[in-house]
């Protein structure tokens, strides 16, 4: 099954700075990798936390198949380009007590990257609603100039530094992202976009994959590192990352714990210790 954009949706990926749903596996294959999901919770909660939480493709099977999948990287190559990394894989973890949200943010304002050839695909493993939390986006809102951002740090909110525009936003102008297992959104790097506290009585469970070109350049730091899913890299922007022999092979948990200190050095390098 091939999941290339056609002209219309790209057009609207274009206008809107957003793009969903796209369906990209079966609901049965979401559901495996959920469990599979639940069990590293079980095994390795360590893992679930932070900065290595952004990278389970590099020690785990499952996830380094999910950032492969072919049908998500046919929708992603038609926005981006044939050469496309994964840059991290982060995972969203909505529990059902009305608290965790997710604030009005930019992720270009922090990410560090020089150029907007990034596009994340935000991957349902359970049903995304309004009720439980599913991600709100403004559109148009990728064309604004960039918007300062307060670094919060609140405890309930889910992005690492708790970052919240100092833009004022209209509610009223925002569209829920709807979701069922198994489907994708896409978006762009600079488009304004939050979620609100899972208000169901079921977990709200995705993974943001973000996907870059090798065109792509880290400004913050000296060192970055990602995955090539696919085509060829011939510029060498980012270290190249190796794809784990077997889940929690030593060879990969050594690389992960590289990866993270290189991550925390250069992406997060200013943030509180």
């Amino acid at each position: 099954m091939s999941i290339h954009l056609s002209p219309e949706q790209i057009d609207s990926y274009r206008r809107d700075g957003f793009l969903c749903p796209i369906p990209v596996m079966s609901p049965v294959d979401a559901n495996h990798h959920r469990t599979s999901l639940e069990n590293v919770q079980a095994s390795h909660p360590e893992l679930m936390e932070g900065v290595a939480a952004q990278k389970l493709h590099l020690v785990t099977s499952w996830m380094a198949d999910i950032i492969r999948t072919p049908t998500i990287l046919d929708a992603v190559e038609s926005l981006i380009g044939p050469n496309l990394l994964c840059w991290s894989s982060t995972l969203f973890v909505k529990p059902p007590d009305g608290k965790a949200f997710v604030s009005w943010h930019q992720d270009g304002n922090y990410w560090g990257l020089d150029n907007p050839e990034v596009a994340t695909a935000w991957l349902a493993l359970t049903p995304a609603t309004s009720k439980n939390g599913c991600m709100r986006m403004i559109p148009g809102s990728h064309e604004w100039e960039a918007s300062a951002h307060i670094e919060t740090f609140a405890n309930d909110n889910l992005l690492s530094r708790g970052q919240v525009m100092a833009r004022e936003i209209d509610d009223a102008a925002a569209v829920d992202l709807i979701l069922a297992p198994g489907e994708i959104s896409l978006h762009h790097v600079n488009v304004a976009h939050a979620s609100e506290p899972n208000r169901s009585t079921e977990s709200r469970i995705g993974i943001a994959i973000r996907y870059i070109s090798p065109r792509v350049r880290q400004n913050r730091g000296n060192t970055d590192s990602a995955t090539l899913v696919r085509g060829t890299d011939s510029i060498g922007n980012f270290q190249h990352e190796e794809r784990p022999s077997r889940d929690f092979a030593p060879d990969a948990m050594a690389q992960l714990a590289r990866v993270v200190e290189c991550r925390v050095s250069s992406v997060y390098q200013d943030m509180p210790k």
